[in-house]
């Protein structure tokens, strides 16, 4: 008992801790001013686990679907695009700026003087098969700069194995899973600031 006690214990504290932001620059100090941010989004050399490339990804379980029915091949594809500003993007957007319950501080697409861009280095969108489910995961990259300068770079860090999932498992869809993995990340990151650059 002690020991399957013990490591459930170990089990939380990883996922905790592998949720906490790395600080590759900067300070979070620096962002104790900024109310609103430019939000962009960046998909490029995405890794797929289990995969080489986004590439090979795509053409395998495009492949799977063909065979199944015609034209379902294409259909993955464009949906798995087409989430990225249909799901993903507003669901960080919402998550992040719920928050900020008085507006203190405003995540969107609407220029400002500050940008964050959320570049996701990783995506594994997990499965539902009904008896047997697997959390999806991102890991991503955080940077904060100044829009007129983006060499000038208030904070970066990044987040490892964020993961996301369905109420009561009810997540058979892959675009929502990997979504609630950009609420999440939205949820962490507005949490960081809220504790440690504006107190």
């Amino acid at each position: 008992m002690r020991k399957h006690l013990v490591l459930a214990l170990l089990v939380v504290t990883a996922t905790t801790y592998a949720q906490k932001m790395k600080i590759n620059k900067g300070d979070i100090k620096n962002l104790k001013d900024i109310s609103a941010y430019t939000l962009e989004f960046d998909y490029s050399d995405v890794q797929i686990p289990k995969y080489d490339s986004e590439e090979d990804f795509l053409a395998d379980k495009m492949a799977k679907r063909e065979e199944k029915e015609a034209g379902k091949g294409e259909e993955f594809k464009k949906s798995w695009f087409a989430d990225r500003e249909e799901r993903y993007e507003p669901k960080f957007i919402e998550s992040f700026n719920k928050r900020f319950e008085d507006g203190e501080v405003v995540a969107s697409k609407d220029a400002t003087d500050y940008t964050m861009k959320i570049h996701s280095t990783k995506i594994y969108a997990g499965y539902n098969v009904g008896v047997v489910r697997k959390n999806a995961e991102i890991d991503a990259t955080i940077t904060i700069y100044e829009t007129a300068n983006p060499s000038n770079i208030l904070l970066e860090g990044t987040y490892k194995d964020v993961q996301g999932y369905g109420a009561m498992g009810n997540d058979y869809n892959s675009g929502y899973r990997i979504s609630e993995c950009y609420a999440k990340l939205a949820k962490n990151f507005a949490g960081y600031i809220k504790k440690k650059a504006l107190k």
